[in-house]
């Protein structure tokens, strides 16, 4: 279709045939053209890309590996690194099989030459209760909020260069990775009291829905703790357009409709001093998985949430089905759900005050001037002994959507500590405030 010569070796779109060269052209000018349109990152910003070891992670790896590359024609210009978040324990894995994915994640990530980060999502039980509270918005690439306009920084950045007789930007400077020089050892992982207390739980979790979730907050915890912790200012995740319509659909099964810009547009900001971005929005499944076919990118696979269920295991799971059958008789349907979504805006999702703010998710609540019918599902009913601690007190700390998972995540001492530790300063701070409150008005 492109050049009208080569041998058609891939149908995207009916009427769409595309030889290797022009579709390696046409792919890689997706991404530059995403990252360039929405002018997010800036020149020399450090960006951490989240790899999961599946197709459109990879991809995305080895986007920006070619986008460094002094053969490139638009050279990207910011730095690079890796995170690699291990959740082998919750996936039903053997300590065997996840220091095997462990060995096959660090070969490919070493592979890049980038700085990376191995992590074990038992981590998560170790993090602070600050990464519950949005950071201070830092720079814009070398300015703040009101420094330099997205041009000035790139005409700025290509000045700087030129006078330091660099015709492009480098990879990493800091180091090559981050990890040991030498080829590792077999990476070791966390300790098994660890593991099980991680278990305990996801298996405390009443629903493979609630399970998914907590597993979705976790990783995303722990990938924003590592960021703020290396310097990073900007997150890459790789959902796929396919992906993206998937989570639109199952967030608004969930209760989150007011959210879905904020979980499925290009950036997301809730968490102030790091910004997660979404670069390979625009790509279906169907164009990554013959991207990495035709140009040997590796991936490694892991196994789904582990659940004994075979029919319905989760909401995720069922929109996942119900939109992959309906896209084999419908070709634009995914496409059509996706586009729909580019329509809403973020700003439900915006809190004022950190009252306002979900304890778990920090997007604004949205239970303020709701029915009491409506949110009488999403409530807690319990009688708890003297001198332990209520679940049904973090409700009023939670959006629509995050309550009714809470209510299915198990008792309170199974989850992670650093959501009690947050929960409790709240809750003390939201007594506070409202014995002051009744002081004043009992003076008055």
């Amino acid at each position: 279709m492109k050049c009208g010569q080569g041998t058609a070796a891939l149908v995207i779109r009916v009427g769409d045939p595309f030889c290797r060269a022009c579709f390696r052209d046409y792919f890689v000018h997706k991404f530059r053209a995403m990252l360039g349109k929405n002018r997010v990152i800036f020149p020399g910003e450090k960006v951490l890309l989240a790899v999961s070891g599946g197709p459109a992670s990879s991809a995305m790896v080895r986007q920006v590996q070619e986008g460094l590359s002094r053969e490139a024609a638009k050279r990207l210009r910011f730095i690079p690194g890796l995170v690699y978040v291990e959740e082998g324990a919750v996936r039903g894995q053997s300590p065997e099989q996840r220091e095997q994915t462990l060995a096959q994640m660090e070969t490919l990530l070493q592979a890049t030459g980038f700085p990376y980060h191995l992590i074990h999502l038992e981590e998560a039980l170790e993090l602070p209760p600050s990464i519950l509270q949005p950071g201070p918005e830092l720079a814009r690439g070398a300015s703040g909020p009101s420094g330099p306009s997205y041009k000035e920084a790139v005409d700025s950045f290509i000045r700087q260069q030129r006078q330091d007789g660099d015709g492009g930007t480098s990879v990493p400077g800091d180091s090559t990775q981050e990890g040991p020089a030498a080829p590792p050892a077999t990476p070791r992982l966390p300790d098994a009291a660890r593991t099980r207390e991680l278990l305990r739980g996801f298996e405390a979790a009443a629903t493979a829905t609630a399970r998914e979730e907590l597993l979705e907050m976790l990783r995303t915890h722990l990938i924003v703790q590592t960021a703020r912790d290396r310097g990073y200012a900007k997150v890459m995740t790789g959902e796929s357009l396919t992906r993206v319509a998937v989570k639109l659909l199952t967030n608004l099964s969930l209760g989150r409709g007011a959210f879905l810009a904020v979980d499925t547009g290009f950036t997301d900001r809730r968490h102030g001093d790091v910004t997660v971005v979404r670069p390979m929005r625009d790509y279906t499944a169907k164009e990554i998985a013959f991207y990495n076919l035709f140009f040997s990118v590796p991936a490694v696979i892991v196994p789904p949430l582990f659940t004994k269920r075979r029919e319905k295991p989760s909401i995720h799971q069922l929109v996942e089905r119900f939109l992959l059958g309906l896209q084999e008789e419908f070709p634009s349907t995914i496409s059509t759900v996706y586009r729909t979504g580019e329509k809403l805006s973020p700003e439900p999702a915006k809190a004022s005050s950190e009252s306002q703010r979900c304890l778990l998710c920090l997007c604004g609540l949205d239970t303020d001037g709701e029915e009491e019918l409506a949110l009488e599902p999403t409530l807690i009913w319990e009688e708890p002994a003297a001198g332990v601690e209520s679940k049904a007190a973090y409700i009023p700390l939670l959006c629509y959507s995050c309550r009714l998972t809470f209510k299915e995540l198990g008792p309170l001492d199974t989850l992670p500590p650093y959501v009690r530790a947050e929960g409790q300063r709240r809750i003390r701070r939201a007594e506070m405030e409202q014995n002051q409150e009744n002081q004043e008005n009992s003076e008055s």
